[in-house]
């Protein structure tokens, strides 16, 4: 028995050395005072801060937005008559997010078309002015017969669609009210990498949703309006960032700790038409100057330089065109100059193919996107000052930006061709396909443009437009010649893909 006291005994007073080493530990630092949990995960005193990262202002100015921005956030119902829809066109957020449903989308609606008093897609947008002006997405009113804006009261109204641009993705919509909270744009040129923001829509059907995030990049080109839109000449130049963002969010609010709108949420990169880490909005000062060109003009006025390029940022299409061309063009940052198109205000500038555009006015131009956005924000007639290489060597000239027709000037409503105003092109059918489908008339349409008078009535590309008012037409002088000067409700004979006649109608815009 002595020799285990024996053998226990150095345990016992290291033991009783260690106990007292402790307590005196924690009384030195304090830790005995009435302090209850003493776990590991301990509550944070009043005045206890985090290394590195303000937390406590962060979540202060979260607030302080999320109070701002939510009542100036609306939801947008899109309904479409079951007639005017075609059973081949994907769901509005299939459409931009990608199809949950592997492929089945298209089937799904199809079989679950929505009644007519039940909209067919929803999203959000908005209040951008106290007398009613909503800005939202191209995509979220796209293919309307009747929007209907709730705000975040739940008060109702049925807007009115003042515009559309497919090709940077915004619309701008009216309602009748006054007084209504809005949100003041903010320069999205100043933003930076890294800066908190939050994003504002309804998603899912679930109203009045804050979700906070930093911005991840600037200046993305994703490929979605081009590719999927109806966009003619998209500019793409979003920043994306990692605020969660799911379909509903559409037209929604990017704002920054201010409560200022920085971005207008357009689209997700996702594989399951859900979110997966990145949003894109459109960049404020560029959805700013399209909704002043539509409320000022009518339509949007868009500035071209005049150039056919290349991206050297891009190792593929460098790769591709030097296979194409026999060059040897390195990889690397701008615009390489690979031609010019008709009343080029470049080319009249003294730009010459081979060239490199390295900088429009102090706008760096690293890659297609950069220039996309700073031609795309001006106007025609505004000057840019371009900086290029050439041969190795630095220049600079200064461009009077076009339209596509070549001028200089603003234009209105008042002053587009009867085919611009309808929103189609035609062209005349052959005889031999008159013959074999026992028509007597009729012409091709061809680029016809979303949310257009056209579109409106069903009709897209490669229909059959047989009359017009009730005249034959052969030839798009044959539309034009009728809807010239003409004022009142248009009636359309068409026919479909399938062979399937209609007579529809409009009134002349």
């Amino acid at each position: 028995m002595k020799s285990t006291l024996k053998k226990l005994l150095p345990f016992a007073v290291v033991g009783v050395i260690s106990g007292a080493t402790t307590v005196g530990a924690l009384q030195y630092f304090g830790h005995g005072s009435n302090n209850g949990d003493q776990s590991y995960f301990t509550t944070a005193a009043p005045n206890t801060s985090f290394a590195g990262m303000n937390t406590g202002a962060v979540g202060e100015d979260f607030v302080k937005a999320a109070k701002t921005t939510v009542p100036a956030v609306v939801t947008i119902k899109n309904y479409q008559s079951r007639t005017s829809s075609r059973a081949s066109e994907q769901d509005l957020f299939d459409f931009f997010f990608g199809d949950p449903f592997g492929g089945r989308g298209q089937q799904r609606q199809k079989q679950q078309q929505a009644p007519d008093n039940m909209p067919s897609g929803m999203g959000s947008g908005v209040i951008i002015s106290p007398d009613g002006y909503i800005i939202s997405n191209n995509h979220v009113v796209a293919g309307a017969n009747k929007l209907e804006v709730v705000l975040s009261n739940k008060k109702s109204y049925i807007a009115t669609l003042v515009g559309t641009d497919p090709n940077t993705d915004i619309s701008l919509l009216k309602i009748e009210e006054k007084g209504l909270p809005y949100l003041n744009f903010a320069n999205s040129d100043n933003i930076d990498v890294g800066q908190w923001v939050l994003a504002v829509g309804n998603p899912l059907g679930l109203n009045s949703t804050v979700t906070a995030g930093i911005v991840s990049a600037k200046g993305r080109g994703i490929g979605i309006l081009g590719s999927q839109g109806k966009a003619t000449n998209p500019i793409e130049s979003f920043i994306q960032t990692d605020a969660a963002i799911n379909p509903g969010n559409s037209g929604g609010a990017l704002v920054n700790t201010n409560g200022e709108l920085i971005g207008i949420n357009s689209a997700i990169q996702s594989t399951t038409g859900y979110y997966q880490g990145y949003g894109f909005a459109v960049p404020s000062n560029l959805a700013r100057k399209i909704v002043e060109d539509i409320k000022k003009f009518g339509i949007v006025q868009r500035g071209f330089l005049g150039v056919q390029s290349l991206d050297l940022s891009n190792d593929q299409l460098v790769s591709s065109y030097n296979k194409q061309f026999k060059t040897n063009l390195k990889v690397g940052s701008g615009i390489y100059v690979t031609g010019f198109g008709e009343n080029s205000g470049a080319e009249d500038a003294g730009l010459k193919k081979g060239d490199v555009i390295t900088k429009v006015d102090n706008y760096d131009i690293t890659d297609f996107a950069d220039l996309s956005m700073s031609i795309g924000s001006k106007r025609p007639g505004d000057k840019v000052q371009v900086t290029y290489s050439r041969n190795g060597k630095e220049g600079t000239t200064t461009v009077t930006l076009r339209d596509q027709k070549g001028g200089t000037s603003t234009r209105t409503k008042a002053d587009l061709t009867v085919t611009e105003k309808i929103g189609a092109e035609f062209d005349p059918l052959t005889e031999r396909f008159k013959t074999e489908y026992g028509l007597n008339s009729g012409v091709v349409a061809k680029n016809v443009s979303e949310g257009s008078e056209m579109a409106k009535i069903g009709i897209v590309d490669n229909y059959i437009i047989i009359e017009v008012n009730g005249k034959p037409v052969n030839s798009q002088k044959d539309v034009e010649k009728i809807l010239e000067k003409y004022q009142g409700n248009v009636q359309v004979k068409f026919v479909d893909d399938y062979g399937r006649i209609y007579t529809k109608g409009f009134k002349m815009p």
